[in-house]
């Protein structure tokens, strides 16, 4: 799968200006996840995310950001491999970043460059470096 370059939550948005602006603290995740879905998950996480066949969203841990130009870029710095599906998942469109292994916040999300539908016996996955945050 490509690069994703991926957009902020309702959720996070109004956590980092409440922390920046306003003094209220929120708890940092300790572990994120990635979640796949089968239609965006927007700003105000209403997309429609994998369920069955074996699906679980995947641990992932981020690069430490590199600062170009305005721009602060943190990438994922290992493969993020998903379970064999053991049923077909459908066609995965997006990706979101979750405070949670189930339920929790959706923190980012973005367009996966060319969807692809994961059948029966499919293994996704996500090399090292193509899930990709900018703040700028």
């Amino acid at each position: 799968m490509a690069d994703i370059i991926l957009s902020k939550s309702n959720w996070w948005k109004t956590a980092c200006i409440n922390a920046a602006l306003r003094g209220i603290n929120f708890a940092s995740p300790q572990t994120l996840y990635i979640a796949l879905y089968t239609s965006s998950p927007t700003d105000a996480d209403t997309g429609q995310e994998v369920s069955g066949g074996g699906y679980t969203r995947r641990a992932v841990t981020f690069s430490e950001p590199v600062i170009a130009d305005r721009w602060a870029v943190v990438a994922s710095i290992s493969d993020v491999v998903f379970p064999i599906a053991s049923a077909k998942w459908g066609l995965i469109t997006h990706v979101g970043i979750r405070d949670a292994a189930t339920g929790g916040n959706l923190i980012y999300y973005g367009a996966i460059t060319t969807p692809r539908t994961a059948e029966t016996n499919d293994t996704l996955r996500f090399l090292a470096g193509q899930l990709k945050v900018n703040e700028g």
